[in-house]
């Protein structure tokens, strides 16, 4: 307990505080000073402290980690959202860029994105020269011609910091145009750079005009599965496109368990691929993902503009998900819970798994005495709530997970995101 003249700046008072990573899952106080967590007690002494928030009948969580976003803003066209909209405005003090920056673009995401940020902003970098540009309009730049796996690994091993994985794409468009060629050279940047791969399944680009060349979704996984290593990242499971988890006959591929079992771990990268109907075969199936992207970007996601400003993308009336409601990393949560998963294994997969993936799991990913106070406060609405997905397929939600404010080292942020969804009752 500190003294009378070492005040906590902050008390979470009252809320049930659950950190997987260590244990924790109970009603406590945690004070804070200086930014950081120094208590974690059943009951302090509010006048112990500055400033006392009452937290009750609310969950108190480690700082969210979305390990699935797209926050290069401007560079990357429509798919690069503002990072503290989809970050700490949302109640997710860490977001993981997936495939944005490329090795030539990588001191441009530094320095204009990733340090003028609140919210702490880490990268996969992409495997491709190009990174995140709006590939699905421009396929021709993702050949194997564009990628250079000595400037890639070099990039990535000289920004540790920075840097946390590789991302690559295995989907039937580019698999017929090119084969498993771009993969494999993905593969060798992350072995050689001596970090994650992380894999987007399900189709992405569109078939060439010559079709599909002989290839077929169905046989992907089995084929990149083998180039992988242990802490490897299968995403996009629950995919509604050709080449997930789940065949055209409706079984979930029967090299998932295998990969599984040698150490191949799965991020949803819910957004607009992901499918109630998919996933619920696939949970039922045993296939239980370790972490939880929300995969938001401005083609699947809401972005209101500001009151008498234009339009950033003025050719919103084409927007291929025209109409897709607003979305955020707690909505994905709620989607977790009505799939029959457990509160407990779906703050996992925000906060203790992800940090895991990041190799951070001693400064991320836990509420704990010491620790940087990065943490999130959520309200657990229960009711009856509708939740949708791409394929029109609603589910009808018992609780909603809702941000309402959060702390990057000990800073509050209220949860005021335009990009964050309203309840709709069932």
């Amino acid at each position: 307990m500190p003294s009378p003249i070492e005040p906590y700046d902050l008390m979470l008072r009252g809320g049930r505080v659950i950190s997987p990573a260590n244990g924790i899952d109970g009603l406590f106080d945690v004070g804070i000073r200086d930014g950081r967590i120094t208590a974690i007690e059943p009951a302090l002494t509010p006048g112990a402290a500055r400033e006392v928030t009452d937290v009750g009948g609310r969950l108190v969580l480690p700082g969210l980690i979305d390990t699935h976003a797209h926050v290069f803003q401007y560079v990357s066209g429509r798919f690069g959202l503002n990072p503290d909209m989809v970050g700490v405005r949302s109640g997710v003090t860490t977001v993981v860029d997936q495939g944005g920056p490329s090795c030539m673009t990588l001191p441009g995401f530094r320095h204009f994105i990733a340090e003028p940020a609140r919210t702490r902003v880490l990268a996969f970098l992409s495997a491709y020269l190009v990174g995140g540009l709006e590939g699905h309009l421009y396929d021709q730049l993702y050949s194997p011609s564009g990628v250079d796996v000595n400037a890639t690994v070099a990039a990535a091993v000289a920004n540790p910091d920075l840097v946390r994985g590789i991302k690559a794409h295995a989907e039937i468009g580019g698999f017929a145009r090119w084969g498993i060629g771009v993969i494999e050279l993905a593969a060798e940047i992350a072995h050689r750079a001596r970090l994650p791969l992380y894999v987007h399944f399900g189709q992405l680009w569109k078939l060439p005009d010559t079709g599909a060349n002989g290839e077929d979704a169905d046989t992907i996984l089995e084929r990149v599965i083998p180039l992988l290593d242990e802490g490897d990242i299968l995403a996009h499971p629950f995919t509604r496109h050709p080449g997930g988890f789940v065949n055209r006959n409706g079984e979930v591929h029967t090299v998932i368990r295998a990969a599984l079992d040698r150490g191949l771990k799965i991020d949803v990268g819910h957004g607009s691929h992901f499918s109630y109907r998919l996933a619920a075969k696939a949970i039922e199936a045993g296939i239980v993902p370790h972490t939880l992207g929300a995969d938001m970007h401005g083609y699947n996601t809401e972005v209101p503009s500001p009151a008498g400003t234009p339009a950033e993308h003025p050719d919103d009336e084409n927007h291929p998900f025209k109409g897709q409601a607003r979305f955020s990393l707690t909505q994905a949560m709620s989607s977790m819970l009505a799939l029959g998963l457990s509160l407990e294994q779906v703050v996992a997969m925000v906060t203790a798994n992800p940090a895991v993936m990041l190799g951070l799991e001693h400064e991320l990913g836990a509420i704990e005495v010491g620790r940087a106070a990065d943490i999130t406060v959520l309200n657990d609405e229960r009711g009856a709530f509708a939740l949708r997905d791409n394929e029109d397929t609603r589910v009808t939600a018992d609780r909603l997970l809702t941000p309402q404010f959060c702390l990057r080292d000990g800073i509050r942020f209220d949860c005021d995101s335009p990009i964050l969804p309203t309840a709709i009752p069932a």
